[in-house]
């Protein structure tokens, strides 16, 4: 039996409303495309005007007990770093309209 210290998180809470991560670190044998499926639902259940970096950094300092190899730490690792890069836009949709 695994005896690691896993801090309590409300089940959806202010930064996980529908409690997807919440779920996802509890699915055994949970691979990262499944982390990805959950993040990108999590991601787009966001409320209007809430900032996705904040809410990813919240979860994981709430998360923080949780094996640093888990799939849905890496996501969240991740969603962290490319929320944070600018992406440049080229090709048509960088053109002006009339």
């Amino acid at each position: 039996m695994d005896k690691r210290k896993v801090t309590v998180v409300d089940k959806g809470g202010p930064t996980d409303p529908k409690g997807l991560i919440f779920e996802a670190y509890r699915i055994d044998n949970i691979i990262k495309s499944d982390c990805r499926t959950i993040f990108l639902d999590w991601a787009l259940s966001l409320p209007d005007g809430k900032d996705p970096i904040d809410s990813i950094s919240i979860l994981l300092k709430e998360y923080a007990d949780m094996p640093l190899n888990h799939p849905m730490t890496r996501v969240l690792r991740e969603g962290l770093e490319r929320v944070g890069q600018p992406r440049r836009r080229g090709g048509w949709r960088s053109r002006q309209r009339k």
